[in-house]
């Protein structure tokens, strides 16, 4: 030992060896560093609102701002386009009690997008008028994409539609898919944006507008089944290059569970599957749940009871994180409110046509469960729901009971467009990359 340390390179070696243990032992025994956060969508207030509806000749737009409601008329049957501050919501209903179009029709003016999903019956069954609307100064370049049972059925008959600025088209999709008695629709822009909506008239009786459809996601909740007699279809798409295993849940007015029999439901890729749900929610106010390892669109049929039924329906809707709010509401509305995972509750706020709007009211909803709100207000007026909790999700339901038959419409409570979430934003070439 003495030799080595009297040697001229011992000394430094010796430090050296101890240096390295001592950062040995902090290595090792460091504490673990924090987790770096998942950035978070930012939520943000919307400045202006497009909305467009398309034409009815002779009807009257209920036009929303928070705390207020006008009445617009339609001219000419054309299309209705709003513009205002965030917050604008814009609808309309119509009411037949005879002919062909005898039946209750409620229609969300919709803002122009880059896509839009649709699900609902198809051409074989139904006469499906697709409106699409260029409220935007540009130019927009759509494909309509419908599939059906059998897979994609519209090939390149509904590819590189032209919609000039201002223009208005409607396409009777029999043209571009006659062969469909059960659907699924996609609107997807190449360039530029288009306000999208279907009207749809069974060839049984029966006419609704179809609700835009969530986007395809691997957990979709479908709310707003409303309690009573008829027919509930719940309707599955797969658009992707995968087969779809979907796992059903019903959550009604008592229980939350997996319906006997209806556990399950499998769609090949690039098709629509029917599933018959009637017995499964046993005439009980619900929603439903689905969760798929592959991404599906779905919607929902509600066939009213009578000797002359109406149809009404329904689609997978984001939950009531912004909020909602239905511009056109009257006589046998209600909501149908359903909390997921927990308890929920809402803040729940009517909008006269004439006066001051009513006090806010508070609603719970127990957790796993399904809940009816009837609405009392007389005429004509709108409706705002707000989170207070939870994850809700719900749809406003109108019936008007009449000796010949039902009369139902239904419209789901999409998001409202006083807030947006923004996409967190990072620090990657990707944005820019082609």
């Amino acid at each position: 030992m003495k030799p080595f340390v009297e040697n001229r390179f011992g000394l430094p070696v010796l430090v050296v060896v101890a240096l390295a243990a001592l950062y040995g032992v902090a290595y090792v025994t460091r504490p673990a560093p924090p987790a770096a956060a998942t950035p978070q969508p930012r939520k943000v207030a919307v400045e202006s609102v497009t909305a467009a509806c398309p034409g009815s000749k002779g009807e009257r737009v209920s036009v929303n701002l928070p705390g207020t409601l006008t009445f617009e008329p339609m001219r000419d049957a054309e299309p209705y386009v709003t513009k205002g501050p965030g917050g604008l919501e814009a609808g309309y209903l119509t009411r037949a009690t005879k002919g062909a179009g005898r039946g209750l029709a409620g229609v969300r003016c919709t803002e122009p997008a880059p896509t839009t999903w649709l699900v609902g019956p198809g051409p074989a069954d139904a006469d499906v008028r697709l409106h699409l609307t260029n409220a935007d100064k540009a130019p927009a370049l759509a494909d309509v994409q419908v599939y059906a049972a059998e897979g994609p059925v519209s090939g390149d008959k509904g590819t590189g539609l032209e919609i000039a600025p201002g223009e208005h088209r409607e396409i009777d999709l029999k043209t571009i898919a006659p062969s469909a008695d059960i659907m699924a629709v996609s609107v997807t822009t190449t360039f530029g944006r288009l306000a999208v909506a279907a009207r749809t008239t069974l060839e049984t009786g029966g006419v609704d507008w179809l609700p835009s459809a969530a986007p395809p996601a691997t957990r979709v909740v479908v709310p707003g089944l409303p309690g009573g007699g008829g027919r509930r279809e719940l309707l599955v798409a797969a658009p992707g290059e995968n087969d779809a295993q979907v796992r059903i849940k019903a959550v009604s007015e008592d229980a939350e569970y997996a319906m006997k029999g209806r556990e399950s439901l499998d769609v090949p890729a690039g098709s629509v599957t029917s599933l018959d749900v009637t017995t499964g929610v046993g005439g009980s106010s619900a929603a439903l749940i689905l969760t798929s390892p592959t991404p599906i669109v779905a919607g929902l049929v509600i066939t009213g009871t009578g000797g002359r039924s109406d149809v009404a329906f329904t689609a997978g809707t984001p939950a009531l994180d912004l909020g909602s709010t239905v511009a056109r509401n009257g006589p046998g509305s209600k909501l149908v409110l359903t909390a997921v995972g927990g308890p929920g509750r809402v803040r729940v706020e009517v909008v006269p046509e004439k006066g001051r709007p009513d006090e806010p009211f508070e609603v719970s909803i127990p957790a796993g469960r399904t809940k009816n709100v009837n609405l009392k207000p007389k005429g004509d007026y709108a409706l705002a729901v707000t989170p207070v909790s939870g994850e809700v999700y719900g749809a406003r339901v109108i019936e008007d009971h009449l000796k010949t038959g039902l009369l139902i419409t239904t419209q789901p409570l999409a998001p409202s467009r006083l807030w947006t979430l923004l996409p967190p934003l990072t620090d990657t070439p990707d944005v820019v990359t082609p």
